[in-house]
Parts: C-alpha cells; sequence; structure tokens
C-alpha cells in the first residue's frame, strides 16, 4: 500500500529553500507515529534537508545519481524504489514535489495536514483532485502547544 504524508500550508505551499516553513509539535509526533515501522522513501533533496536516515524506518532515497548514502537504500526512480516492497506493505512518500507529483496518481492512502495560514516559499504540493478521494478522519486543532494557527489532520482513501 503507498501512502503519501504531507503537511501543507492553505496556498499549497510545501517548503522553501528546502526546509520546512513551521514547527508544529503534534504533527512532527503524528508524521513520527505514522511512519515509524514502516519504510519511507523521499527524493534527494528531502533526504539532505533531513541530514540523516530516519530511524526505526526502512529508508529509500531516489535519486539520478549513483550515490551511497549510509543508512538507507538509493533507487533511481519511485517505480524502482517501490518495487523494493511488498503490495500489502504500508509504504510512505515522504517529499519532496516532484516525488508527490509521481505518487499521487499510484498512492491509495493520503495522510495530510493543512496549516491554516499562508505561507510564501519555493515549493508547493501538487494539484490533487479531491473527487478521487474519500475523507476518513479530520481532527482539527485552533493552535498547536507553541504554533500560532489552526491546522487540521487530514486521512483520505482512494474511492
Amino acid at each position: 500500500m503507498i501512502s503519501v504524508i504531507v503537511a501543507v500550508a492553505e496556498n499549497g505551499t510545501i517548503g522553501d529553500n528546502n526546509t520546512l516553513l513551521w514547527h508544529i509539535t503534534e504533527d512532527m509526533k503524528r508524521f513520527r507515529q505514522l511512519t515509524t515501522g514502516h519504510p519511507v522513501v523521499m527524493g534527494r533533496k528531502t533526504y539532505d534537508s533531513l541530514g540523516r536516515p530516519l530511524p526505526n524506518r526502512r529508508n529509500v532515497v531516489i535519486s539520478r545519481q549513483d550515490l551511497a548514502i549510509e543508512g538507507c537504500e538509493v533507487a533511481h526512480s519511485l517505480e524502482e524504489a517501490l518495487a523494493l516492497f511488498k503490495a500489502e506493505e504500508e509504504v510512505f512518500i515522504i517529499g519532496g514535489a516532484q516525488i508527490y507529483a509521481e505518487a499521487m496518481p499510484v498512492a491509495d492512502r493520503f495522510y495530510l495536514t493543512v496549516v491554516e495560514h499562508p505561507y510564501g516559499g519555493d515549493t508547493v504540493f501538487p494539484a490533487w483532485d479531491p473527487s478521487d478521494w474519500q475523507l476518513v478522519e479530520l481532527e482539527r486543532f485552533e493552535q498547536g502547544s507553541a504554533y500560532p494557527y489552526p491546522f487540521r489532520f487530514e486521512t483520505y482513501e482512494r474511492k
């Protein structure tokens, strides 16, 4: 099973200069809870922004280059990365924008954090068609423990 997980500002922005634009403790906790024990697939720039493999997860980095990254497997395409796993295993796609664009048409589940505040940035989440998805879970917060704006967690499954 292929799952996309992302946090998106209300204007579609997901990052700037290869960095996150916000720090929402509750979102980081949700990300960790959902992905721990599962494989995570990311582009090289996303890996570079993390600076290390995520613990307790099988890390796969997609790159056109022939690289060796300690603690990670390297694939040259999303298709090659996904071929490393059994179909029933939940594999999380964690970025960036190009990998999300390739993954959305084949994803089975979509974990979306909507940050209810506009942010400027150079990276946006690709357009997606809500009619392809069924909302199965929604949780909204007026603010985080250390974050001043509202946000919500939405979980979708492909129709």
